[in-house]
């Protein structure tokens, strides 16, 4: 089974892309991020043309996060528990039957959190991320493959950026953010990349600006953890840095791991 984390930045925009890369990728189920689109907007036709199933938790003009797949999940489940005044549409649980059991895989788009000293955007960063622990720690006690998959907005070591120097004041790299995502792993999860690969440099986003995919200055912020009856069937991990090369690319690259399920 091939399971996917894609930041899409903007479905709408990216649709012909996204389309191309379902032929040629063939994934099995994909976490889509930052879709930018409302439920009812959101290019479902040309997806389910595919033989995709569409589940969408979409919010106007940013964020939102979809899950497709092959089979249809027995169980969707929108937005992080834990603060049911956050309108921010960041988060969605799908859970699927398989031949060896429940599955289940999350679409995760956490906050960016910049500018730092920002006295909202980066303590709700650090918020979100308590949230999310609390909640990877009680599927946790569920004992069944999970799979948390997205767009972390954080860079775990030194080796997952370009330049240690220049992401140093930032909200992807601050210590804060890194001690909050080790608790998150420390929790039995494993991150699957480095679990497959110890090679360096290994990105999974590109700026924009600077010629940053020309010249591979990039980092590696989308993020497959994995809980460790996930872990027990990882076969190996693929980061489909191509796709940075198409026309009207995301930022952002799928990573794909592949499992025995």
């Amino acid at each position: 089974m091939k399971i996917v984390t894609w930041n899409i930045n903007g479905v709408r925009a990216r649709i012909e892309n996204l389309c191309a890369w379902l032929k040629e990728s063939d994934p099995d189920i994909v976490c889509l991020q930052e879709i930018k689109s409302v439920d009812e907007n959101f290019p479902r036709l040309e997806i389910e043309a595919l033989g995709y199933h569409v589940e969408t938790h979409g919010q106007k003009g940013f964020n939102g996060v979809a899950i497709l797949s092959k089979v249809s999940p027995d169980e969707v489940t929108r937005g992080l528990p834990g603060d049911d005044a956050d309108e921010q549409s960041r988060f969605m649980e799908a859970v699927f039957s398989t031949e060896k059991g429940a599955l289940r895989v999350c679409s995760i788009y956490l906050p960016n959190g910049n500018p730092p000293d920002d006295p909202v955007k980066y303590p709700y960063k650090l918020a979100w991320m308590a949230r999310l622990e609390a909640f990877a720690k009680s599927r946790l006690a569920l004992e069944e493959p999970l799979v948390l998959a997205g767009d972390y907005n954080v860079i775990p070591e030194p080796h997952d950026c370009y330049d240690p120097a220049a992401w140093a004041g930032d909200a992807l790299f601050l210590p804060q953010t890194r001690q909050a995502f080790r608790r998150i792993e420390n929790l039995g999860f494993t991150d699957a990349l480095r679990a497959s690969s110890d090679g360096v440099p290994v990105y999974t986003f590109w700026d924009y600006q600077a010629g940053a995919w020309q010249k591979n200055n990039g980092i590696r912020i989308d993020h497959l953890m994995l809980s460790p009856e996930a872990a027990n069937r990882l076969k190996s991990v693929a980061v489909e840095k191509h796709v940075r090369a198409w026309e009207k690319p995301s930022d952002h690259v799928p990573v794909a791991g592949y499992f025995d399920f």
